[in-house]
């Protein structure tokens, strides 16, 4: 049986395209709903360096001693890019669902990318699955890494 791949890589989630200020998300609101559901988050909003537009940078424990780093870019009232930082699909799995099932509102879906996938020519998000648990997310986050893996060895 072949052994999975921990990749570590970036993972993005995206508001539906068309409707970029669904998730009604700003720093403050975004910074509420960190501090509601993960214990202790480190969160600063600031302006970005480059375009001025509202940031927030945080950091979240998934678990004891398991830390991952985030940012969301907010370029217009509402709309958030959230990105998260050298992580497993695992990691990425437990803010995606926390993201799709407390922030996001329900009718909305979820769209993803990660890094290794951009800079492999993926140009397309995927969606996270509309249902289903941390498992069904992982599965999902890890089939998208395996995509690309596979367009490499071709």
């Amino acid at each position: 049986m072949p052994t999975e791949r921990n990749i570590r890589t970036n993972f993005a989630f995206y508001p539906p395209e068309g409707a970029e200020a669904a998730w009604d998300v700003s720093p403050e609101s975004l910074e509420a709903a960190l501090g509601q559901a993960f214990p202790n988050p480190g969160v600063e909003s600031r302006p970005s360096g480059i375009h001025g537009i509202p940031v927030v940078d945080f950091e979240i424990e998934l678990a004891a001693s398991v830390w991952i780093d985030g940012t969301a870019a907010m370029p217009e009232a509402g709309c958030a890019f959230m990105t998260l930082i050298d992580v497993t699909a695992d990691e990425a799995a437990v803010f995606a669902r926390w993201l799709r099932d407390t922030f996001v509102p329900v009718s909305y879906p979820v769209r993803f990318a990660s890094s290794l996938a951009v800079a492999n020519g993926e140009q397309e998000p995927w969606l996270l699955p509309a249902a289903g648990g941390h498992e069904e997310i992982a599965t999902e986050l890890r089939r998208h890494l395996a995509s690309v893996d596979d367009r490499q060895q071709e």
